[in-house]
């Protein structure tokens, strides 16, 4: 079985998976409001490698989650995805991190049926969040883009099918899910371990790897970037 390495910083949690096919071995992560991921990050793969009793020169490959979500922590994930990649040889694989949450999703006890429709939300501030709709395996239906959320997104969504709503995003905007009996709202879920493992495995077993020199992440929009205002 491979031996896997996957981290996601995409959103306040940082999390780190060392798993043997899907099968999580070691783990770390922290959820913090200050986004302390470059702080952690490196330590957490230290520790998830000395836990396990393996070395960085066993890994298969390395998986990292590369968006939509926090333009820093993104950076400070691929940066170190890309120089374990390059150091020790090995492929790199890039996640999006809304499959990351469906692979979360779907390793819990939730029980999903054929024809729901996910949608992983991840906070983009306010009320806006990045998300996509995919089928109950998790296959994209949609490609991912900044939504708005309000009633109206809500009352457009087709009331034949059950939508499975979660995420950051969706907890920021648990008020807006209650009285929507084709809304269905899972708290708490994040670019965790088991989703970390499990959506590293897929990519391994279909050999989707990437370009070590061009994978780059998705920010899910441009950065708002205003220049400041000459003195004098």
């Amino acid at each position: 079985m491979p031996l896997l390495l996957a981290f996601d910083t995409a959103t306040k949690l940082c999390a780190v998976a060392l798993s043997d096919g899907d099968r999580v071995i070691a783990s770390r992560e922290e959820a913090s409001e200050r986004l302390t991921h470059a702080e952690h990050l490196n330590v957490f793969i230290q520790q998830v490698m000395e836990e396990a009793g393996r070395s960085l020169n066993d890994l298969t490959a390395v998986a990292v989650g590369i968006g939509p979500g926090s333009y820093t922590g993104l950076r400070i994930g691929l940066s170190a995805a890309k120089g374990l990649c390059f150091a020790l040889d090995v492929p790199i694989i890039g996640m999006s991190t809304l499959d990351v949450l469906c692979a979360q999703l779907r390793s819990s006890a939730v029980a999903l049926h054929d024809d729901d429709l996910l949608h992983p939300m991840i906070d983009a501030r306010r009320m806006e969040v990045f998300t996509r709709t995919c089928d109950h395996a998790g296959n994209a239906i949609t490609a991912a883009a900044p939504l708005v959320l309000d009633e109206g997104w809500c009352a457009a969504l087709a009331s034949a099918h059950q939508h499975v709503v979660f995420g950051d995003g969706a907890d920021k905007a648990a008020s807006l899910w209650t009285d929507k009996p084709h809304i269905v709202f899972v708290e708490g879920v994040r670019p965790s371990v088991n989703g970390l493992a499990s959506c590293a495995n897929a990519c391994f077993d279909r050999s989707d790897f990437a370009d070590l020199a061009y994978l780059v992440p998705d920010y899910g929009k441009e950065a708002n970037v205003t220049q400041a205002k000459k003195v004098g």
